[in-house]
């Protein structure tokens, strides 16, 4: 019976075969991980949409008659523009004590826009046109209009059909209505008598 020389086994470290498989295999894997990597990193960077979601909008006010009301969109939300007239500037004033929040003290407004028209410029009102109540969208209801929901002494202002909130010509809550809040006044800057942009502050 012939019998053969037993040679231990070569170290794992020194056996050639072992180590170019190794090799092959962490090359391998590596490239999974980057391919997966890559779209996992990815996915945290905000979309185009989501970027123009929050993007400050310009609005050309030259086509503003007086008295008139411009819908823009800025996040999502419709941000009214209205051009106010003498009239309705004279309006907002003597009615404080059946406003909720008159002084606008619950909205942190900067101080520039606390005071009866909230607005920089007293002849221009810019505000999110969604009531604080539940989301609706109120309506623009003029002074003499007959609308009995707002009754005779109605000196202009809007009116949610959903519930029954009304708000004065500067968004300012009437009280013992359902929207807890005055009308939101969205950031915003005027570059010129006729263009304005939503979505950014003046500076301080």
């Amino acid at each position: 019976m012939s019998t053969h020389a037993l040679t231990p086994d070569a170290p794992p470290g020194n056996d050639p075969e072992r180590r170019q498989w190794l090799l092959a295999t962490g090359a391998a894997g590596g490239v999974l991980a980057a391919g997966v990597a890559v779209p996992f990193v990815s996915s945290f960077a905000p979309s185009e949409r989501a970027k123009a979601m929050g993007a400050a909008v310009e609005v050309d006010l030259s086509d503003l008659a007086p008295g008139a009301l411009k819908t823009v969109e800025w996040r999502g939300k419709p941000v009214w523009i209205q051009r106010r007239t003498p009239e309705m500037i004279q309006a907002l004033q003597g009615h404080d004590e059946q406003l909720a929040d008159p002084g606008s003290v619950r909205d942190e407004l900067p101080e520039a826009l606390r005071n009866p028209g909230r607005s920089s410029r007293p002849e221009l009102f810019v505000a999110v046109g969604i009531c604080t109540h539940l989301g609706c969208s109120p309506t623009a209801v003029a002074a003499g209009s007959g609308n009995p929901s707002v009754g005779a002494e109605w000196a202009g202002g809007f009116f949610c059909p959903c519930h029954g909130s009304t708000f004065d010509l500067a968004g300012r809550v009437f009280k013992n209505k359902p929207a807890p809040t005055n009308l939101e006044i969205p950031p915003h800057r005027y570059l010129s008598d006729s263009r304005v942009v939503i979505g950014e502050a003046d500076k301080a």
